[in-house]
């Protein structure tokens, strides 16, 4: 094979910008009741790239999440991960040797492994899949994006999952330019309702674990408001509790909350991972939304991400273009207003280990049912 592995101690991950496959996360998931797991893998250069020679080697590491469907059955999910992109046509090839050296690691009773990948959408660089607007219009049918991934794979055993748990589009900023500049790439109403907060007396502080419950308010308004997925208090506990107990000094949480005197409008977590800073959740009040809070709040995160050292800053999860029918159409709007590089992942992909089973799974996963092997 063309690709090596060996398992590691999940605190002995090395730093990155993503926060999902470091040590800090493994900690979150861990008192979430998922199990992490890390690995180092070795592959040779022409197993990723094209022109390569396999006498010269990549190496990298893995954070896999093994989460229990049922008493016997588990998934092994690689949040944000493998690291490493490689070429298009060599993506394939790649994820089956990796999937291959990966599965004497896992329990025998695994279904399958879930990638959600980081890397580039290959249809976001081609013309084809772009409107005239210069709007991408997302990826091809499912038959069409297994057919090219698996090509040159020797099993073509690679799926695209029929959703994907972390965004796949984001926003990215380009942190090393000054305040005066990125705020001159702003949209002007972006630049305007930041210097309104300010000017309508919003604070900008710094929180640890006593404002949860203030946060958790917050939130839960947000979730209600937008009928989305609502997290328990548990959830976040584990973020800030993480934060205290990881050695790594890679990665950073702060929860900034927003307030009007003395009355807190808007909140969310700033997570920082060696050059990145991630807006990773967030909420909102209803009350005095004229005083644009929520501006002042992303200023202050983009402003902190750049002084302690951070290159980029991710919006973390936005439509995939400004189409105004879109359900999340307010949320592209709002943070495609601070600048920055529209960003298409390829989301997530599945290698089935247990076919029968894995059928299931999928099955019961897009009709929305609760998994059971009988």
């Amino acid at each position: 094979m063309n690709c090596k592995l060996e398992s590691k101690e999940v605190q002995e991950i090395d730093s990155c910008n993503i926060v999902q496959q470091t040590s800090f996360w493994a900690s979150v998931k861990n008192q979430q009741g998922i199990d992490p797991v890390a690995f180092n893998y070795t592959a040779t250069d022409d197993l990723l790239h094209a022109n390569s020679s396999s006498a010269k080697h990549t190496k990298g590491d893995l954070l896999v999440l093994l989460r229990y469907v049922d008493n016997f059955h588990c998934i092994a999910y690689v949040p944000y991960g493998p690291k490493d992109e490689p070429d298009f046509e060599h993506q394939g090839p790649f994820l089956e040797e990796l999937s291959e050296v990966l599965r004497p690691h896992l329990p025998v009773n695994c279904i399958m492994i879930r990638y959600d990948l980081p890397w580039e959408n290959q249809w976001a660089a081609e013309e084809d899949y772009f409107d005239t607007a210069g709007n991408w219009i997302g990826p091809p049918a499912f038959n069409n994006q297994n057919f090219r991934v698996n090509f040159n794979t020797r099993n073509w055993n690679l799926h695209k999952s029929y959703s994907d748990n972390l965004p796949s589009n984001t926003i990215f900023l380009d942190l090393d330019q000054s305040p005066e500049v990125l705020m001159q790439k702003m949209k002007p109403k972006t630049r305007y309702n930041i210097r309104l907060s300010h000017r309508k007396g919003i604070k900008v502080t710094n929180h640890g674990m006593e404002m949860l419950d203030r946060w958790y308010a917050l939130y839960r308004e947000t979730t209600l408001r937008n009928s989305v997925t609502l997290h328990s208090r548990d959830y976040f506990q584990s973020v800030l509790r993480s934060r205290y107990e990881n050695n790594s000094a890679d990665v950073d949480v702060r929860l900034l909350m927003a307030a009007l005197d003395g009355e807190y409008l808007a909140a969310m977590f700033l997570v920082r991972s060696h050059k990145r800073g991630s807006y990773l959740y967030g909420a909102s009040s209803e009350r005095n939304r004229n005083a644009m809070a929520t501006y002042a709040l992303q200023w202050e995160a983009i402003r902190l991400a750049r002084e302690s050292g951070c290159r980029e800053y991710d919006m973390f999860g936005v439509p995939p273009n400004p189409n105004p029918s879109h359900p999340m159409h307010g949320l592209y709007r709002f943070k495609s207003g601070f600048g920055g590089q529209l960003f298409h992942r390829m989301g997530c992909w599945d290698y089935p280990l247990m076919e029968p089973e894995y059928q299931t799974y999928i099955a019961q996963e897009v009709n929305g049912q609760k998994y059971h092997v009988h």
